[in-house]
């Protein structure tokens, strides 16, 4: 034991002298700025986090429904160019991204600032956020909010420090509506990106496929006449083996990540009165595709089968995928996550290019009355960011 001399009197301290143990006090005198880093990155993590909360507060008080979205734009904008950002605004998305280098591969880090309309049983306002313990109540808390205001921060902590690629960040807006406002219009603006991080609601498990939707409206045709009489051809009677089959058909390719490919016929609408014979039945077809058919094929394959009129809304909401062998997804399951397909649509659909979903919350709490995320998710979310991307 080391003396130490006290009023006089020699005591022993219950520590060992350092020239008696040198490799030990080394040992110590290294770890302490390791120790010192650790700590100072906590307290970096706290401070960034508390600053996502208040700017989430921001937004759930600015409504921000798909297609008006300005005034939730012009916060974000704002808050951006006040952290010193290089921000550039595409209509309401939010585009962030300092200088590129051309022999870098780039990572974009994109979430939504766009919300559905607040359903009817929210036993609280939706625009007022509101902290109950750990959680944030408010209409897109969750649905990307923590997502949206995370993936900033990462890219304030990491921006000017990432050696070997660019950093780019979206706040896109019409992903709800998947609206031609939305990532459409960013994308031709956006630099090339060799892969994507979209910050939807995953329990920060990653998302690596995604299935695609494609909305189908069918139109039998019959021919009107009066019911009383044996006489025109009734739509709904043509419609029905159309929808029997729509109802059993199944598709040989599974996906081990995504299942099958689902076709449901969610509305239908005939007739005008309860005497005439209706000349026409009107259907909808919500398809949701995995990676083994094209919205394109799946068309001309339903157009083959079924005698009723089909017109596709659109073939541009693809199922998108990223290999299990990606650096990105090894890293993660390094890190103990665990890779999953996702039913739910996002902006993903419109990206030519590998992407995952990645983000603090829980699919299942979207669009749902009493909204939140926690602000322990928040915090989790950037720690786990900021880890994947050091690496």
């Amino acid at each position: 034991m080391a003396p130490v001399m006290v009023k006089g009197r020699i005591l022993r301290t219950r520590y060992p002298c350092p020239a008696a143990f040198p490799s030990l006090f080394t040992h110590i005198a290294l770890a302490i700025p390791k120790l010192f880093c650790i700590f100072a990155a906590d307290m970096d993590i706290r401070q960034y986090t508390n600053e996502a909360v208040e700017l989430l507060k921001r937004l759930i008080s600015t409504p921000s429904v798909s297609r008006d979205e300005g005034r939730a734009a012009d916060v974000f904008e704002q808050q951006a160019r006040d952290w010193g950002l290089p921000v550039r605004r595409i209509g309401n998305n939010i585009l962030i991204q300092g200088e590129l280098d051309a022999q870098k591969p780039t990572l974009l880090l994109n979430a939504h600032i766009d919300t559905v309309k607040p359903v009817t049983t929210w036993t609280r306002d939706p625009f007022t956020p509101t902290v109950e313990g750990d959680r944030l109540y408010g209409l897109g808390a969750n649905d990307c909010g923590g997502g949206l205001v995370s993936l900033l921060q990462v890219y304030r902590m990491l921006q000017g420090s990432c050696s070997s690629y660019n950093l780019v960040y979206l706040a896109s807006c019409e992903e709800e509506v998947s609206g031609a406002g939305g990532f459409t219009l960013a994308l031709p603006v956006l630099p090339k990106i060799d892969v994507a991080i979209v910050g939807e609601p995953t329990g920060m498990q990653p998302a690596i496929a995604e299935k695609g939707l494609m909305v189908i409206d069918g139109i039998a045709h019959g021919k009107s006449g009066h019911a009383a009489r044996n006489e025109g051809v009734n739509a709904i009677y043509e419609a029905l083996d159309d929808l029997v089959w729509l109802r059993d058909y199944r598709f040989r390719k599974e996906s081990q990540l995504l299942g099958p490919t689902k076709m449901t016929v969610t509305v239908l609408n005939s007739g005008t009165q309860h005497n005439v014979i209706p000349d026409e039945c009107r259907f909808v077809i919500d398809v949701r595709t995995n990676e083994y058919y094209t919205n394109e094929y799946l068309f001309s394959f339903l157009q083959k089968h079924v005698k009723s009129e089909l017109k596709a809304r659109s073939f541009r909401l693809s199922s998108s995928h990223i290999p299990m062998e990606h650096p990105l997804i090894q890293r993660c399951i390094e890190r103990g996550m665990t890779p999953f397909g996702s039913p739910t649509l996002s902006d993903q659909a419109l990206m030519p290019f590998l992407s995952f979903k990645l983000g603090p919350g829980d699919s299942a709490r979207s669009h749902s009355a009493d909204e939140y995320i926690c602000i322990s998710e928040i915090e989790q979310a950037i720690e786990t960011y900021i880890a994947l991307l050091s690496a």
